[in-house]
């Protein structure tokens, strides 16, 4: 409404009062003073009473003005506002920090506001895995009957933005590799050069519009805690959030194999992607036919005492997990790597019921052997110095533990008694190591949206 037909200025005349009050049919006016700042409220009643009493029609509307009245500030919360026209007035006038008239509300007039900027937000935790590390390699278990995995997500994450553009530009950036890729469009974009993972999953999912993509993550490349497919799957959950018919988490994880193993042609397991989109504890089974995912229900007490059980020890060393695992492919038909891997396979079941009884000692015990039976799957998977940690651990109170992930650098995880997991850990950062706690995830993927409000808030108090 034109906002001239809501004010008044003191010096005007009833008789122009009558008329405003005529054209904005509200019947209120706000009286302003010389310096254009509201200083009171005019009524058609108010006017009325005024004239019974003897005021003329050519007499100045000041002398109607009510300056008690009800007004909020700009930026007072709309809750506020509500209460104050649901208990009090009729019409609430909103007015800046000189007391000029901003907007009016009243019970049928309510500005809406501006449609905000949405943006989509996902995370994605990592993995750590028991037992059964390599038998998910699609040339395994197609080959040997199956494979079998044991692993739960921790509370370290990948972390996408995605903002849609109005036009069709694309900007990506990772903070991690401190780069930012910039396109016109999509076939622009390409698929080589830096950024190539991140690129393969904007390949397979073929965006119809322009965008804004942030990446981060928790943990460093090459950490062995599953982290490419956990930033393909971050990826993937914000643009499912501008989809109407959204994929599902089977779909998500199977998307996030197809970007990074098939497109990108990196060698590696199924494990990781459905880890980090299932998340908690899972035992996993994988054939030539069916990807099994079984949720394992642990007591809150049994995950607590493992939290307190578990040591991270992050060895400095970086992987290349698409070496590691062509190497595993190229001694896999062996009698000694054969016979490894399904040793693997039988410790993920034992290490199960273990873990469901809360017979966590038990479970180190197995780690240890799992370990000792995964280098035997491939001379890349550990080395002199990794042994020579490992060695260290042991001889400082760790029961057992395993390197992360396909092997060959990254983080080790130790299982250690009560009593000993200080002296270890103690031991360890004397040989430059860094050593960290465990706290288990029991969400996988998260998505959700958020706005960016397109007008300040109304936070002030309203006042009378």
């Amino acid at each position: 409404m034109d906002r001239t037909l809501l004010t008044i200025s003191e010096t005007e005349t009833i008789e122009e009062a009558f008329r405003r009050l005529n054209l904005n049919m509200l019947g209120i006016l706000f009286a302003q003073d010389a310096g254009g700042r509201v200083i009171g409220a005019v009524t058609d009643g108010d006017i009325r009473r005024k004239l019974l009493g003897g005021l003329s029609i050519r007499d100045q509307v000041a002398a109607c003005v009510n300056r008690d009245f009800v007004w909020a500030r700009a930026g007072a919360p709309r809750e506020q506002i509500l209460k104050l026209l649901d208990q009090r007035v009729h019409i609430v006038p909103i007015l800046d920090p000189e007391r000029r008239l901003v907007d009016v509300f009243s019970r049928d007039l309510f500005q809406i506001g501006e449609e905000s900027e949405v943006f989509a937000r996902a995370r994605s935790p990592v993995r750590i895995s028991f037992s059964g590390g390599g038998t998910d390699l699609t040339h395994y278990f197609v080959d040997h009957d199956g494979g079998a995995v044991i692993n739960a997500t921790i509370a370290m994450y990948a972390h996408a933005t995605l903002r849609r553009r109005s036009d069709g530009r694309i900007r990506i950036y990772s903070h991690d590799f401190r780069r930012t890729v910039e396109a016109k469009n999509l076939e622009e974009l390409g698929s080589d050069g830096e950024l190539a993972l991140i690129k393969s999953v904007i390949r397979l999912i073929k965006p119809s519009y322009g965008f804004d993509l942030d990446v981060s993550a928790d943990f460093p490349v090459g950490s062995g805690l599953g982290g490419s497919a956990v930033v393909s799957s971050a990826i993937i959950g914000c643009f499912n959030e501008f989809r109407s018919d959204q994929w599902d988490r089977h779909e998500i994880a199977e998307m996030a194999f197809q970007a990074e193993r098939l497109m990108l042609n990196i060698p590696g397991g199924w494990q990781d992607q459905y880890a980090t989109v299932f998340g908690g504890f899972n035992h996993m089974e994988f054939s030539s036919e069916h990807n099994t995912i079984v949720p394992l229900r642990l007591d809150p007490n049994i995950v607590a005492e493992l939290e307190e059980s578990l040591v991270l020890c992050y060895t400095g060393f970086n992987h290349d997990s698409g070496d590691v695992h062509r190497d595993q492919k190229s001694q896999h038909r062996k009698a000694d790597a054969m016979a490894a891997a399904a040793r693997q396979k039988e410790m993920t079941r034992e290490i199960r019921h273990h873990l469901l009884r809360g017979q966590l000692l038990d479970c180190g015990r197995l780690i240890d052997e799992a370990w000792h039976a995964k280098r035997r799957m491939s001379s890349k998977i550990s080395s002199t110095e990794l042994d020579a940690i490992y060695d260290h651990a042991k001889a400082n109170g760790a029961v057992g533990g395993k390197l992360l992930g396909a092997g060959g650098g990254g983080y080790f995880v130790f299982f250690v008694r009560p009593f000993e997991r200080y002296p270890l850990i103690r031991a360890l950062e004397d040989k430059g190591l860094r050593c960290s706690r465990i706290t288990f995830e029991e969400n996988g993927l998260r998505t959700w949206k958020s706005r960016i409000p397109a007008t300040p808030a109304r936070n002030a108090a309203a006042s009378n």
